[in-house]
């Protein structure tokens, strides 16, 4: 599929990358070897939106309720986390790109801590794609530390409860000065968002893809994206062909 079929390329681009366990089962593999072959998918997903012009890339890397899962695959998770960061830092720097990372850095580890502020610091610079890695993140309580941080200046006199608005909920949220998703992508058949940017999903349009993470392909991602340049967004009002038309 040409990149040249699309006239309308998205702004931001959040995915679900999903299916990387029931990838490795279908094939008589252990999980973990999905979650490898799953950064394989990542780094492809990065080229290609660096390519096509996407200006965010937005990747839900590791949820908070992921550390429930049995501690010798979390163990690997973390270190395929580390393992991408080291690798692919300084590639990712060549190419312009800024990392950003998103979701609740309380109480993790220092080295993993020390790593992702390293790759923000060290990216902070760049002006192509920002890849925003989403990590230890959940949407409820994202918004419940961004309400807390504006119940503390209410409390403090900084702020009347009257002057709350959306736009000042969104500066507190852990994704400020991003521009909300244009298009969300999950692969592996499920269609639910899962504690994934709830706020700023609110006219965000999605495809759900039934392949599951680790063989989303540049081709899967140009499909996904000929079909997101098909959809005609109104946010609530008229589309332009309607408005011109008055129909």
């Amino acid at each position: 599929m040409s990149d040249s079929l699309f006239v309308t390329v998205p702004e931001h681009v959040a995915i679900i990358m999903d299916g990387n366990g029931r990838w490795a089962k279908g094939r008589g593999l252990p999980r973990t070897m999905g979650h490898r072959k799953g950064v394989e998918a990542v780094r492809e997903t990065v080229r290609t939106a660096g390519d096509i012009g996407i200006k965010y890339l937005t990747l839900f890397a590791f949820s908070s309720e992921n550390w429930r899962r049995p501690e010798a695959e979390v163990t690997d998770l973390l270190g395929l986390l580390k393992a991408f960061i080291r690798r692919d830092l300084a590639e990712l720097h060549r190419q312009n790109v800024r990392i950003r990372v998103i979701g609740d850095r309380q109480g993790l580890r220092s080295d993993i801590l020390n790593l992702l502020i390293e790759a923000e610091e060290t990216t902070r610079s760049n002006t192509a794609l920002t890849l925003v890695i989403a990590f230890n993140y959940g949407s409820r309580d994202e918004i419940a530390r961004a309400a807390a941080s504006l119940a503390k200046d209410v409390e403090a006199g900084r702020l009347r409860a009257q002057d709350i608005s959306p736009e000042l909920i969104n500066s507190r949220l852990d994704t400020a000065g991003i521009p909300d998703p244009d298009l969300i992508i999950r692969t592996s058949g499920e269609e639910r968002l899962s504690n994934f940017l709830l706020w700023q999903a609110a006219y965000s349009e999605f495809i759900f893809l039934p392949e599951y993470w680790p063989d989303f392909s540049r081709d899967l991602f140009l499909s996904a994206l000929e079909k997101y340049a098909s959809r005609d967004r109104r946010f609530g009002g008229l589309s332009a062909k309607a408005a011109a038309t008055g129909s």
